[in-house]
C-alpha cells in the first residue's frame, strides 16, 4: 500500500447603540453584535463566499469596544502578515480569508512568508486577481532558522518601503522577528494565537523553544488574538494581560455544496478525516476505532484527506493499518485544494486530535457544508461542536470512546439531518469569514487608536 506524501482584551462590547467598522454600521445589543444585509459593503452581500442570512450573524462578545480612529475616513490601513508559509493547513486557511476578506473592512493585507513552501506558492499564484479572490500579495524573507537575524533587517526594509501601519504574526518564529522589527520601526505589531506553544507537537523540546520564543517576544506585543476562549484563558493563566487579549473566533466561508446522497441506519457510512496528517491529529486513535466498528458489524469506510508532515509517520500509519488489517477500509486523498467538494462526500467529518488545537477550521468547515463533526474535547472544538446538537465529541485519545460516538451516528441514535441542520445554522451565526475579518479589523483599529496612521 502507497500513502500520499506530504508534497503530493478582552472586554464586553459596551451598550452604545450604533457603532462603525470599516465603514458599515452595526448594532450593539445585548452585548451582541449584528449587522444587517443593508449595512454590509455590497460586495460582501453579492459574493457567494458571503453568509446566506448576514442578519443573523453573531460574532464573539469577546471584542474590544469600538473606536473613534473606525469612524473617520482615513486611507486604507496596511497591514502586513508575517508568516512561516510551508504548509496549508489551519493557520493558513485563517490568513488566506484574513486576506481576502479585510480589504472590505478598510485593511489592505499582504504576506511576509519566511519559509518557502505550499501557502507562499498559493498566495503567488493568486497574485493579479479580481477583488475577493485575491489573498493579498507576498514577499518572501527566507530565514535559514528561527535565530537568523539577517530577517530582521531584510522584513525591516519591507515594512518601510511598504509604508506598513501594523505588523500581524502567526508563529513563535514570526513572533520573535515581528518584535524585532518593531523596535526599529515603531510600528505596532499584534500576535495571533492559533494554538498553545506548549502543546503545539509531539516533540517536547522544540515545544519548549517555541515556547521561550513566544514568551520572550510577547514582551513588546501590543495586542493578542486568540482564535478560542480556552486559549485566552491559558493565556492570562500564564500572566497575560486580560485587556490586552481579544478573541476573534476563526471563521470560514459559508459554502454548503449539492449532496448527492444522504447516509440511512444499516447503510454504508463515509466518515472523513481533513488534517495535515501529524501525530497530534490522533490519526491512530482514529484507525483504532475504526477497526472496532468493523469488529461491531458496522459499514463504515474512512476517507483521508491531507497530506502526511513526515514520511517517517506516514510508515508509522501504514504499518497500522496493515496490522489491524483495515485497509480495504480507508482511502487516501491526500492534499486537495478543494475542502467543500470532498466534504460533500463525507457522512461525518472526525477530528480525533489529542492536544494542541485552537478553533479547527475544517471543524468550522465541515458545520458550514452541513456535515456532522465527530471529535475530542479538546481546546477550543467544544465552542463551535456542542455534544448531540452540532455533533458528537469523544474523550481524547480514547478509541473506545471514539468508536461509541461513531456507533451512536450510524445506528440512529442521533439524527443525522438534525445534527447538519444545526451544525449550518451555528455556522452562519457564529463563525463566518466575514464575522472574523470584521472582529479583527477593529482589533487593529483598536491598537492604532491615537496612533498617527501615515506617519512616515
Amino acid at each position: 500500500m502507497s500513502l500520499p506524501t506530504h508534497d503530493s482584551l478582552s472586554n464586553p462590547i459596551p451598550s452604545s447603540p450604533v457603532s462603525s467598522v470599516g465603514g458599515a454600521d452595526f448594532q450593539v445589543e445585548d452585548d451582541t453584535v449584528r449587522m444587517t444585509a443593508a449595512e454590509l459593503p455590497a460586495s460582501v452581500v453579492t459574493k457567494k463566499a458571503a453568509t446566506a442570512n448576514p442578519k443573523a450573524e453573531t460574532p464573539s462578545p469577546m471584542m474590544p469596544p469600538p473606536s473613534r480612529a473606525a469612524e473617520a475616513p482615513v486611507r486604507a490601513l496596511r497591514v502586513i502578515h508575517v508568516v512561516n508559509g510551508e504548509h496549508f493547513s489551519g493557520a493558513e486557511r485563517v490568513q488566506s480569508h484574513l486576506g481576502r476578506c479585510l480589504p472590505e473592512f478598510g485593511i489592505r493585507a499582504d504576506f511576509v512568508c519566511v519559509k518557502p513552501g505550499r501557502f507562499a506558492e498559493m498566495l503567488e499564484q493568486r497574485q493579479g486577481e479580481v477583488a475577493g479572490e485575491s489573498w493579498g500579495e507576498c514577499f518572501r524573507v527566507p530565514m535559514r532558522g528561527r535565530l537568523d537575524w539577517t530577517a530582521v533587517g531584510r522584513l525591516t526594509a519591507v515594512v518601510r518601503r511598504e509604508k506598513a501601519d501594523l505588523l500581524h504574526a502567526h508563529t513563535p518564529r514570526t513572533a520573535l522577528l515581528a518584535s524585532q522589527v518593531a523596535r526599529r520601526t515603531g510600528v505596532p505589531w499584534v500576535y495571533h494565537v492559533h494554538s498553545p506553544a506548549a502543546r503545539d507537537s509531539a516533540r517536547p523540546v522544540l515545544n519548549r523553544v517555541n515556547t521561550w520564543i513566544e514568551r520572550y517576544s510577547l514582551g513588546s506585543v501590543d495586542h493578542q488574538i486568540t482564535v478560542s476562549n480556552s486559549l485566552r484563558d491559558d493565556l492570562i493563566g500564564r500572566g497575560g494581560d486580560p485587556d490586552r487579549v481579544t478573541v476573534v473566533h476563526n471563521g470560514v466561508p459559508a459554502d454548503r455544496p449539492q449532496r448527492q446522497t444522504k447516509p440511512y441506519v444499516g447503510g454504508s457510512w463515509t466518515i472523513g478525516m481533513v488534517a495535515l496528517m501529524r501525530p497530534r491529529k490522533g490519526l491512530e486513535v482514529l484507525l483504532d476505532a475504526l477497526a472496532e466498528s468493523q469488529r461491531r458489524g458496522h459499514d463504515v469506510t474512512l476517507r483521508c484527506i491531507g497530506p502526511f508532515e513526515t514520511e517517517n509517520y506516514r510508515a508509522k500509519i501504514e504499518a497500522q493499518v496493515e496490522r489491524l488489517k483495515i485497509g480495504k477500509r480507508i482511502q487516501w486523498v491526500g492534499f486537495t485544494n478543494d475542502i467543500p467538494a470532498e466534504l460533500a462526500r463525507l457522512d461525518a467529518m472526525a477530528l480525533p486530535s489529542l492536544y494542541g488545537e485552537g478553533l479547527p477550521m475544517v471543524v468550522l468547515e465541515a458545520m458550514a457544508a452541513a456535515v456532522p463533526v465527530i471529535a475530542t474535547r479538546v481546546e477550543g472544538t467544544p465552542e463551535a461542536i456542542r455534544h448531540g446538537r452540532e455533533g458528537l465529541l469523544a474523550e481524547p485519545n480514547d478509541p473506545a470512546s471514539l468508536a461509541e460516538a461513531i456507533e451512536s451516528l450510524v445506528t440512529g441514535q442521533y439524527d443525522w439531518d438534525s445534527l447538519a441542520e444545526a451544525a449550518a445554522r451555528r455556522h452562519e451565526t457564529a463563525f463566518s469569514d466575514w464575522t472574523m475579518a470584521r472582529a479583527t479589523a477593529e482589533v487593529y483599529r483598536r491598537v492604532l487608536q491615537g496612533r498617527p496612521i501615515d506617519n512616515r
